[in-house]
């Protein structure tokens, strides 16, 4: 699966929930966080999108009307890392309840 991750000014953020009411965009992965929750001194929302070219395609048509930012392969990538690890680490929180 591919994947991209967006940049969305705060004060847009309402915009967001237009895009992932997509038909096509709506039948991808869809993870959203704030940048504060990722330790990013931002006042933006990301936005990573995963599942199919056709699908990102069409995400990065409809986030660009509202001048999104695609963010490039590296600072992506480095997006992706922090909301893993932030995922892993609310799993493991999650096996300590439970486990």
């Amino acid at each position: 699966m591919v994947y991209a991750i967006f940049e969305i000014k705060k004060e847009d953020s309402r915009k967001i929930d237009e895009v992932l009411k997509d038909d096509l965009v709506s039948r991808q992965s869809i993870t959203t966080r704030d940048a504060s929750s990722l330790d990013i001194d931002k006042d933006v929302v990301y936005v990573k999108i995963e599942g199919s070219e056709e699908g990102i395609k069409r995400a990065e048509e409809l986030f660009k009307e509202f001048s999104a930012k695609k963010l490039d392969e590296k600072e992506a990538e480095e997006i992706n890392k922090k909301m893993e690890a932030q995922d892993e680490s609310a799993a493991l929180g999650l096996g300590n309840v439970f486990g």
